[in-house]
């Protein structure tokens, strides 16, 4: 379903986290601000006040990295779904409605566009750009390998250790993902499905 702008020229669009399904907050779009926003990949809105566009962030850098938009069924709504580089709202909170976004941009989705990065620059001296060199094969025997590691320090009671070797597992299977084109959100988006399934039955 697309938003119907020949009815409703000014749409309420309401944005979501999705990694987290937190609402951040709610504005309005034209077809305009609708094009722009998938054009340009940062939420773009109508200022019913200034009567003109303006893009989330253009004054307080705190973009909204746009994902993906739904329109309901009636087509006078939109769902936007984006991820927040930063505090949402102007008093500097979280989302407009005073929650806590528990999924602003956790170090793993950052260390994420980091390998990501890697792979699409490399840098000579990155010993994560030696690994896309030396290939899948090889990345995935050093997953294995630190998975390994992992074992061997969870039997051995040293939680000191274990915390870092779980840090190399954790590291080689994000470069793994990435290399196979594998969002790190899709692992989640399993796991949360996998929760949901459980507590229902």
């Amino acid at each position: 379903m697309k938003p119907n702008f020949e009815k409703h020229p000014l749409i309420p669009a309401i944005v979501q986290d999705p990694r987290s399904g937190t609402v951040l907050m709610m504005a309005y779009m034209n077809r305009e601000a609708y094009d722009l926003t998938r054009k340009s990949g940062k939420v773009t809105f109508y200022s019913r006040s200034r009567q003109s566009l303006w893009t989330k962030g253009e004054t307080s850098g705190n973009f909204l990295e746009f994902r993906e938009m739904i329109a309901d069924c009636d087509g006078d709504t939109i769902l936007v779904k984006a991820i927040p580089t930063g505090p949402v709202c102007h008093t500097g909170g979280d989302t407009c409605f005073g929650e806590i976004n528990s999924s602003a941009d956790p170090f793993l989705f950052t260390l994420e566009r980091i390998i990501l990065d890697r792979k699409k620059h490399p840098i000579q001296e990155s010993y994560t750009t030696k690994l896309f060199r030396a290939g899948k094969k090889k990345i995935a025997q050093k997953v294995g390998e630190e998975a390994s590691e992992v074992v061997i320090e969870g039997v051995m009671g040293q939680p000191g250790r274990l915390a870092q070797e779980s840090a190399d597992l954790l590291y080689h299977t994000l470069v793994l993902l990435v290399a196979n084109d594998v969002p790190l959100q899709n692992v989640l988006n399993i796991l949360r499905q996998r929760h949901t399934q459980k507590t229902s039955e």
